[in-house]
């Protein structure tokens, strides 16, 4: 056998390997979520279904989703497309700062947020802007890693340059320009952040949300055979919002292409 060969081997071995460790438990799950007293059922995923908390916490979740990547969107592409082209020397601090939440505990954030807005009286002191604002700055690393490394593939100053040079200003070479070309970073970011925020627990906990991570908690404290049907649910959902994205994304990449 060459010394490729045995690479393509060992590939295969470490993938299969890698394929059972996500595989089993995820199988398993299932199983057991089928089983009934007189052979496999269905009624753990019929309660799920049926439960109205179910459907209010995913609702709550895929609203807090979309929400904190579109203000997660706002903060991070102008802020990196502006590193990148007018201050690369700023963009490891930049980079350094979009860390920053993996740092801080969620208990603080909270209780920075609560202790900030808590006590107004405007917008920003609602629990659900302050869910919806703790949930986007838990999101910022994501996207900032996925719109950083969308920028190092191509020439941004060349392109705003190219854009500038035929009447563009800042904002159309942004939104005509560079977005277009970040569609696959912007996507692998939501990716992210959508199966972060669906199975989030301690800060919508702590600000007394019964998002669809606390839903799955409380499930499983009081019914283990319907909290893995809902942890099957959950994964079901989560793929699904991706390939959907997916399919949007690959949708407008098709019709921009068909246009040029």
């Amino acid at each position: 056998m060459t010394a490729r060969g045995g690479h393509h081997v060992a590939a295969w071995v470490i993938l299969g390997a890698a394929a059972l460790y996500f595989l089993v438990p995820l199988a398993a799950t299932l199983a057991y979520s089928l089983t009934g007293t007189h052979g496999a059922s269905l009624a753990a995923f019929a309660a799920v279904l049926r439960d109205s908390a179910f459907w209010q916490s995913l609702r709550l979740s895929l609203l807090m989703a979309l929400g904190s990547t579109a203000l997660g969107l706002l903060v991070v592409v102008p802020a990196a497309y502006w590193a990148h082209l007018k201050a690369p020397r700023m963009r490891p601090w930049v980079e350094i700062l979009s860390l920053l939440p993996f740092v801080v505990p969620p208990i603080v954030l909270v209780f920075g947020i609560v202790r900030l807005y808590g006590g107004g009286t405007g917008p920003l002191a609602s629990p659900t802007a302050m869910l919806l604002g703790a949930y986007g700055v838990v999101a910022l690393p994501y996207l900032f890693r996925s719109i950083d490394n969308g920028l190092r593939s191509m020439d941004v100053a060349r392109l705003t340059e190219a854009a500038q040079s035929l009447g563009a200003g800042w904002l159309r070479t942004l939104g005509r320009v560079i977005l277009p070309n970040l569609r696959g970073a912007i996507l692998g970011g939501t990716f992210l952040v959508f199966a972060l925020v669906m199975g989030e627990y301690a800060i919508g906990s702590m600000l007394g949300f019964n998002t669809f991570g606390v839903y799955m908690e409380l499930t499983g404290e009081n019914a283990a055979q319907q909290a893995a049907a809902l942890a099957i649910i959950a994964l079901a959902l989560v793929w699904l919002i991706i390939g959907l994205l997916h399919l949007v994304g690959r949708g407008d990449v098709t019709t921009s292409s068909g246009a040029r």
